[in-house]
């Protein structure tokens, strides 16, 4: 059984909304700046116990150095998405983005200083913090201009 088909709405008062009285949301930035924050605090999150140096004899993990403060920064950030208040939460994606590139470009100007660039490479832990904090300041950023 099909029903009758309804005649069309024409005229300035027509709804095209199927659902009446419910406009259809488009994504705002801060939406748009809290899903950027939380995918910054994955990949920091991630990146923080992951190596950051891979030598010759094997590799050093960030969870042995600076990698912990990284962590401590990226719980921050969780903090930040959630919290309902934009501000604030663009704060804390700020706080994480200067960790998140600050203490990994220190870690690879000291290792430059100790032993230059021999026999080092960077590991996907520390390229994933990067990437994070640069993701954290896309998301401050956002969140600034709401």
């Amino acid at each position: 059984m099909t029903s009758p088909a309804l005649p069309k709405a024409s005229g300035p008062r027509a709804r095209t909304n199927p659902s009446p009285g419910r406009t259809t949301a488009s994504p705002t930035r801060t939406g748009t700046g809290r899903k950027s924050l939380a995918g910054a605090v994955v990949m920091v999150l991630l990146g923080s116990f992951m190596p950051w140096l891979t030598t010759s004899l094997g590799s050093v993990s960030g969870a042995q150095g600076p990698g912990i403060w990284t962590f401590y920064a990226a719980v921050l950030g969780l903090a930040g998405a959630l919290v309902p208040v934009r501000a604030l939460a663009a704060a804390q994606a700020g706080i994480l983005a200067v960790v998140a590139i600050g203490i990994p470009i220190w870690q690879v100007v000291h290792v430059l200083g100790l032993v230059g660039f021999a026999g080092w490479q960077p590991g996907p832990g520390l390229v994933l913090v990067i990437g994070g904090g640069a993701l954290a300041a896309r998301a401050a950023w956002l969140l600034t201009r709401g």
